[in-house]
């Protein structure tokens, strides 16, 4: 009898809104992909408040953040990286991931990409720790330079 192994594809969460499409994070991703090429990506963009309306409503920030997950969805692909999923969350990014992994627990890894300090929400919640305490998976953290075109 002949015994076959089955190498588990890693599979790993990306959470991101206004860096989704960043270069930062599409290098980051790019690179994971050539050293693991049947990686599979999730890409997770919470519905964060859309700050620069001076009125918003969950429904806009919710399709702000479908919009990105698309754009960022087909961006990442043509780069040959393999997103499977592109879900929109909870406006908390640990909420979102807490909900995401609640449904699949099955990842490998949590990569979360930030603007730079100073402009990150993200950074001064400490969402990088708080995601590796909360969820005891590795945390890949991503931080979008401070060019704005690229955040």
């Amino acid at each position: 009898m002949v015994e076959r192994v089955c190498q588990k594809m890693p599979r790993y969460l990306v959470t991101a809104h206004q860096t989704a499409t960043s270069q930062p994070l599409v290098d980051a991703l790019r690179s994971l992909a050539r050293l693991e090429p049947t990686a599979e990506f999730v890409l997770l963009v919470p519905a964060t408040h859309a700050e620069h309306l001076l009125t918003w409503t969950e429904g806009e920030s919710r399709e702000i953040a479908r919009r990105d997950a698309d754009a960022a969805c087909d961006l990442l692909n043509a780069t040959g990286v393999h997103v499977t999923a592109a879900h929109v969350g909870d406006p908390s990014p640990l909420q979102a991931m807490d909900d995401e992994l609640r449904d699949d627990p099955a990842y490998d890894a949590l990569i979360i990409s930030t603007l730079p300090p100073g402009k990150s929400h993200w950074l001064r919640m400490d969402v990088c720790k708080q995601a590796e305490r909360r969820f005891g998976k590795r945390v890949i953290s991503v931080m979008a330079d401070s060019n704005p075109a690229s955040a």
